[in-house]
């Protein structure tokens, strides 16, 4: 974590005061599908079998599809996390998958977490009747690390370089993105941080490194332009790109709350719909694997909650 983080700009963005009361859901019945097994991909030369838990409220017709990509730093990717904030999504009347991923502590780069992330979406399209999925409908809802995938997923819409794997057949475009606090420039990810915190994370084999390169390199974003651009979610922008919302803490002391501005002025000049939204006073999300049991308090609020349901709403009709 930064020390000091820069006040970040709300030029062109909407800013939420995360007060009032904490999202809140009905009484929708939901059933739960856990350990799903959707690719087995080779990490570290062997075979792994991502999993993803999938939630589906029991109401009548097909439900639009909300794939949830949870944080981590790149080196971890746990399905459970943010259980509360998923199911209140749920609740909304839609089907909300949350998956596992490959990181750096198995090899991995972001070429194959964005290749995961799309290996699940086209596995759940493979086996929308058995689960009662819209595949007109589908979104990625990422936080932190699952922000930047989701990105790029959202962003690479009709382009192939990184559908791999199983249900080819099948598209791996969604129709929303939902970033929260996610990184996009990778070589500018710590510049609203004080200067040992930038050093840190720009360091050969950092966790931003690693991921861009791959373990045990010396290379970096920073002397690397051309490597820093293909892992930028800007740099594949375009007409098929999906409609974004950016969530962003004004009080981010993990990833700076400039990243998202950043991305939210590529995304204009492309001509991509998107909106921004600076939660005021909030930080990096639910911080508790720090100690920080207060962090994550803003992000489920009802107005930062429904200010996400609303967009899926507008977007994918649930």
């Amino acid at each position: 974590m930064a020390k000091t983080v820069k006040p970040t700009s709300t030029r062109s963005s909407t800013v939420i005061t995360p007060d009032g009361p904490q999202m809140q859901c009905t009484n929708t019945e939901v059933t739960t599908h856990k350990d799903i097994t959707y690719s087995s991909p080779t990490a570290n030369g062997k075979k792994v079998d991502l999993k993803l838990d999938l939630q589906v409220p029991q109401t009548a017709g097909k439900k639009p599809l909300v794939v949830y990509i949870t944080g981590g730093g790149f080196v971890m990717a746990d399905k459970s996390a943010n259980l509360g904030e998923r199911t209140y999504v749920a609740d909304q009347g839609y089907a909300v998958a949350s998956i596992e991923y490959r990181t750096e502590t198995t090899g991995s780069t972001y070429k194959d977490g964005v290749a995961d992330v799309k290996s699940a979406i086209r596995y759940l399209r493979a086996h929308a009747d058995e689960y009662g999925i819209d595949t007109n409908k589908v979104a990625v809802w990422g936080q932190s690390a699952g922000g930047y995938l989701a990105a790029m997923a959202g962003a690479t819409n009709g382009n192939k370089q990184f559908d791999t794997g199983d249900n080819l057949d099948q598209s791996s475009d969604v129709q929303a993105v939902v970033d929260e606090f996610g990184a996009g420039d990778l070589a500018k990810i710590a510049d609203d941080c004080d200067a040992a915190t930038k050093a840190t994370y720009m360091a050969p084999g950092s966790f931003i490194n690693a991921y861009v390169f791959g373990p045990g390199s010396t290379k970096t974003v920073a002397a690397d332009p051309a490597a820093n651009k293909a892992a930028d979610p800007a740099t594949y922008l375009g007409s098929s790109s999906a409609p974004f919302i950016l969530l962003q803490g004004s009080d981010d002391h993990i990833i700076s709350p400039s990243q998202s501005l950043i991305l939210l002025d590529a995304l204009k000049a492309k001509g991509v719909e998107a909106t921004r939204y600076v939660v005021k006073g909030a930080d990096h999300g639910d911080m508790s694997f720090l100690g920080d049991v207060e962090a994550g308090v803003p992000w489920s609020t009802q107005k930062v909650m429904g200010t996400i349901s609303g967009f899926l709403d507008r977007k994918l009709g649930s």
